[in-house]
């Protein structure tokens, strides 16, 4: 029978930040982050185990197909030869058993994100002066941002549109190019075919060891998050909690240190030579013939059209 005092309980209102609709912890933003992309990655893995059209392919064909297509694409100012390509992608995706929607979403969020900030200076007449299409500011004659000086109006230009939208339509075709190969080859095979293209064994290693280990240590990081949360009674201030977290990323980075020296050890003692060794062998097929050559003859149209020796 237990005492009295022990079987009474009373109701304290929480204080934690959450539970009065405060904001959330940083930490636990940046991790939820952190973890959300790395679920897309692991995602992002699954694919190349598809059955698909480009899955079948040799992974060296895809890595030097799609360096072609990125050279000829980055001298192409036709947009419709660009839209053509980005059609041709998209059915190349949907042949390839990927997502069109969850293709879409890994390259349009990077797109407008890093090419805005040049794309949109070009459509105004301080960069690029052409024909008006929309006044945003008239500042008068002899108008000065310091030693510059500026127009009596701004505004944005035809010309600069369009240039605009070439500018960000190349850079989207290029990107989904990219992301067709990582999406359709698994990491080792991809790794494997940079060496078979010629790409210095040390590179390929760092990458490689890179990409393992990233995991790893953010399960490190992790870990130490949920042992924190373990142990608090009290929620810390914002200043407070910035401390413990530059605090971990010192002790982190010391664990990494003394993790990376306990693995080349390992790897040493296992015979190892500086050149990492996969199982599964390459072998051209015929269908890897032809994808290469219909790489070669679209990435040779690009390239004409872009030097205006063929009109489309």
């Amino acid at each position: 029978m237990i005492p009295k005092w022990m079987a009474q309980s009373q109701a304290v209102p929480c204080t934690c930040p959450e539970a009065h609709g405060g904001r959330k912890s940083f930490i636990r933003k940046t991790l939820d982050g952190t973890f959300e992309f790395l679920q897309e990655s692991f995602n992002a893995e699954s694919f190349s185990a598809r059955r698909g059209l480009l899955q079948s392919l040799d992974p060296r064909v895809k890595l030097v197909s799609a360096l072609a297509f990125v050279f000829a694409l980055s001298l192409t100012n036709d947009i419709r030869a660009l839209l053509a390509v980005y059609l041709l992608e998209l059915l190349l995706s949907y042949a390839s058993r990927v997502e069109i929607s969850f293709f879409l979403k890994r390259v349009w969020l990077f797109v407008p994100l890093f090419t805005g900030v040049i794309a949109l200076p070009m459509a105004f007449n301080i960069f690029m002066h052409g024909d008006p299409l929309w006044t945003v500011a008239t500042l008068g004659p002899g108008a000065h941002l310091g030693p510059f000086a500026l127009p009596e109006a701004i505004y944005i230009t035809r010309q600069g549109t369009i240039a605009a939208v070439v500018f960000t339509t190349r850079v989207a075709v290029s990107v989904s190019a990219v992301v067709l190969l990582f999406l359709t080859t698994p990491q080792q095979l991809l790794f494997k075919s940079l060496r078979a293209v010629g790409v210095p064994k040390l590179y390929v290693l760092t990458l490689e060891m890179t990409y393992r280990y990233i995991f790893l240590l953010v399960e490190l990081i992790r870990e130490m998050y949920v042992a924190k949360r373990a142990r608090t009674i009290k929620y810390m201030s914002t200043r407070e909690e910035q401390k413990w977290v530059g605090g971990r990323i010192g002790y982190s980075l010391v664990r990494s240190m003394d993790m990376s020296d306990k693995v080349h050890k390992a790897m040493i003692s296992r015979g190892f030579n500086g050149d990492i060794k996969i199982m599964e062998e390459f072998g051209l097929k015929r269908r890897d013939y032809i994808a290469g050559v219909i790489t070669f003859l679209l990435s040779s149209l690009l390239v004409l059209v872009s030097q205006n020796i063929l009109s489309i």
